[in-house]
């Protein structure tokens, strides 16, 4: 099956994996495309619409990203985000200038007579972050909305199909912004709402076993979401052609290990080899302090264990990946800046002898994820599961890494975990964990003086991991956790809790 397809061109905005997921939240799929990206490779997608997002750049600038004039001939409706609103004006005769006020933040906005606005009140909010705006309107092109400080705070033109904001109506700060975007999809570019996770389980598995046929299919299986649900959907379409290995490199959560076998390996069927290689990482580990020697250690013996691995396996006609989205992007293989480098789009592919790639997962975004996991059955508790690093505990221990950290650390996580739970909040934050710092500090326990170490809870709101709020837990749910850390957790006296967003912080301590 094709879907109906609009196509999100992206200028480098912080918003445009957001713009993404809000177009499929909408049962529409989106995909997104670098700003270079040709009116020709664009239209091999057959979009039903085109979306240009928004941008840290001004159009004025000589290496700003620009559009291929050719998007406009064809004939799909476009709409234009902030900077895209400002390439669109610039492009077709307009006038954009530096704005002698800039906009950030939520404003008061008056909506005008739009099919982009239908349906909403005239007097709303909206979440405005520019500087630069349009000061004059291309020829046949007509103001749809303005601001206070913003004159021309929407534009049109009817005939040719094309409509622009200022504002970001993907942020749930604008209010009724969906509304906005399920105009411009429904009511503009006439979309059927065809895109299902449903749908997408068949085709996938379809695909897989058309290309696999009676090959031979090998997956690194970490424990997480991604690999799960990958390895799944994966052993669906071809059964006991997959083997995954599981490289337990001792720095995973309490009991987790023996959950992933369990859920996979005994309850599931799958053809799951357990490697475990904690004593190999934790030697190699030593004295270690520096979080990127940790990460490359680890990364360097869990490619070293997996390719050992799998040489005693059949020969592999495929190499299966949980490669997700926001890796290919953030890897920059788009046109937003390089964030980090991410293990599932390099490094075990040279350590085994293989044809081809399988990346199942790779359009889809960390929510699509786990409801494609709950399509395939998986149990709520592993595809809900926290977000949690490749390099594991090793980067939620400050300093050198010792079995005895190890404990400590998951001790106090499992006791966080348990408490969030009981207080009915796991469904409302993002992400949430133990850091035990490298910081030792004097207490009191009963009568005796104390030297111990101090724990940091971090918990955080999210939509997508990429920015974060500190998470607002009640005091009483703090009181208790923290209490039982230091009444059960040997070696801890203190906790304290991070409230740092992100930015400016990260949301991993290291």
């Amino acid at each position: 099956m094709t879907h109906q397809t609009i196509v999100v061109v992206d200028f480098g905005g912080q918003y445009n994996q957001l713009i993404v997921r809000r177009v499929r939240n909408q049962n529409v799929y989106a995909v997104l495309v670098s700003a270079d990206a040709t009116a020709a490779q664009i239209a091999a997608y057959h979009p039903i619409g085109i979306i240009f997002t928004g941008g840290p750049q001004s159009v004025f600038g000589a290496d700003s990203p620009k559009a291929d004039p050719g998007i406009f001939e064809l004939g799909v409706p476009i709409l234009g985000i902030c900077y895209g609103m400002q390439l669109i004006a610039h492009m077709s005769g307009g006038t954009v200038q530096h704005a002698a006020v800039g906009e950030y933040g939520r404003k008061e906005i008056e909506y005008g007579d739009s099919p982009l606005f239908a349906g909403l009140a005239a007097q709303n909010l909206c979440w405005m972050s520019h500087t630069d705006c349009v000061t004059a309107l291309p020829e046949g092109f007509v103001r749809t909305a303005q601001t206070a400080t913003c004159a021309i705070a929407a534009y049109e033109n009817r005939q040719r199909n094309v409509y622009a904001v200022q504002f970001h109506p993907e942020v749930a700060h604008t209010r009724d912004g969906n509304k906005i975007l399920g105009n411009f999809l429904y009511a503009i570019c006439h979309a059927d709402g065809d895109w299902q996770m449903s749908d997408f389980v068949g085709e996938q598995v379809a695909a897989i076993r058309a290309k696999v046929g009676d090959g031979k299919v090998l997956c690194a299986m970490s424990g997480g979401v991604d690999s799960a649900v990958a390895a799944t959907l994966v052993h669906r379409a071809v059964g006991d052609n997959l083997t995954c290995i599981f490289v337990d490199h001792g720095l995973l959560r309490k009991n987790e290990a023996d959950e992933v076998m369990r859920v996979f390996r005994d309850e599931r069927g799958m053809n799951l080899v357990k490697v475990d290689a904690s004593k190999r990482f934790l030697d190699d580990l030593r004295g270690v302090k520096e979080p990127e020697r940790k990460r490359k250690i680890i990364g360097k013996d869990f490619i070293e264990v997996f390719g050992e691995e799998a040489k005693k396996s059949c020969k592999v006609d495929f190499l299966v990946q949980g490669t997700i989205y926001p890796d290919v992007i953030e890897s920059g293989l788009g046109k937003s800046a390089t964030i980090k480098s991410h293990h599932n789009v390099g490094g075990l592919p040279s350590v085994v002898d293989f044809k081809e790639i399988i990346e199942p997962l790779r359009s889809l975004f960390k929510d699509e994820v786990r409801a494609l996991g709950l399509a395939l059955g998986l149990p709520a508790y592993i595809v809900n599961r926290q977000p949690f690093p490749g390099p594991g505990l090793a980067v939620r221990i400050i300093g050198n890494i010792t079995r005895a950290k190890i404990k400590i650390v998951q001790e106090a996580d499992a006791i966080l975990r348990e408490e969030i739970a009981k207080a009915g909040l796991a469904d409302d934050i993002w992400q949430y964990f133990a850091v035990l710092t490298d910081m030792r500090s004097v207490g009191v326990m009963g009568d005796e003086r104390t030297y111990d170490y101090t724990v940091a809870l971090r918990a955080v709101t999210s939509v997508d991991g990429m920015t974060s709020d500190w998470a607002r837990i009640p005091y009483d749910v703090l009181a208790t956790i923290s209490t039982r850390i230091v009444n059960e957790v040997k070696k801890v006296n203190r906790v304290v809790y991070d409230i740092t967003a992100k930015p400016p912080a990260t949301i991993e301590w290291e």
